[in-house]
């Protein structure tokens, strides 16, 4: 009797000594410390490298606040004024443009790149084409397509359409792999064929993540097309670097207030109908 009553009470100082400790990745406090040492050690060697000085930092303070003083105030008048709304029509068209478009190629490359709905030959090689396109930066991207096809707005729309086909097809993607795959198997239970299973077994199930990816996608494209017209791909970047050469800050000043205007804009949009969507 003596033995059965002891059992409990050790049991119980056991789970008293227990102590709780903190989930970690590493295998040992000296793991971590060494992943610290090495990653404080490239931050350092990272800060060496650029060579940034006090005096230079000073110095930079310095010229950035003459470059505001000379920028203020931004340029009103009506023929800056004039070219800039127009530059600004020409930069929203830009995105909605390229934004159905890079859409309608992204569908596709998405479909074959969700492993549980296309065979392997056709996701491997739709997950080749979201990498190759995800893998140039959208600045590189315009430069070539300038170089192709000239100064202009189509030059910035094959830019963009080509970032938004390996940013949508990408998330679509994940969502389409993240579907009850029950409602597909209770269609084709039916005798469906594979497009009719597609249809109404997959699509139903994503139009709401579709929507609100789209709007995402447009919100982004909005920001992109200022920067594109930098290297002349068309809109507002365009007017940006033109100014930026003349050295009229004060309209440069204006345009960068334009700019944050249509994103604030474009954003708001963008939340409202996602909110909806959702």
């Amino acid at each position: 009797m003596a033995t059965e009553s002891s059992s409990p009470a050790g049991s119980t100082g056991a789970a008293d000594r227990r102590t709780w400790r903190r989930p970690t990745a590493f295998r040992n406090r000296y793991t971590k410390w060494a992943v610290y040492g090495a990653v404080l050690a490239l931050i350092a060697w990272s800060v060496a490298s650029l060579r940034i000085t006090p005096g230079r930092f000073l110095s930079g303070i310095g010229y950035g606040y003459e470059l505001i003083d000379s920028m203020l105030p931004p340029e009103t008048g009506s023929e800056y004024t004039l070219r800039l709304f127009d530059r600004m029509i020409e930069t929203i068209a830009m995105a909605m443009v390229a934004t159905v478009a890079g859409i309608a190629i992204s569908l596709p490359v998405a479909f074959g790149a969700a492993e549980n709905i296309s065979p392997k030959p056709t996701y491997y090689l739709s997950r080749g084409i979201i990498s190759a396109t995800r893998a140039i930066d959208g600045l590189i991207v315009a430069i070539i397509a300038v170089i192709a096809l000239g100064f202009g707005p189509l030059a910035g729309i094959v830019a963009i359409s080509f970032k938004t086909v390996g940013f949508f097809s990408k998330l679509f993607a994940e969502d389409l792999e993240d579907i009850d795959m029950g409602g597909v198997e209770a269609v084709r239970a039916t005798g469906a064929s594979r497009f009719q299973s597609l249809v109404y077994g997959v699509v139903p199930q994503v139009v709401p993540r579709f929507a609100g990816l789209a709007v995402y996608r447009w919100d982004i494209n909005i920001r992109s097309s200022t920067i594109v017209g930098i290297v002349g791909a068309g809109g507002i970047g365009v007017l940006l670097q033109r100014a930026y050469q003349r050295y009229e800050y004060d309209y440069v000043a204006a345009v960068l207030v334009a700019i944050i205007a249509v994103v604030l804009v474009a954003e708001f949009v963008s939340a409202v109908v996602r909110r909806r969507v959702q």
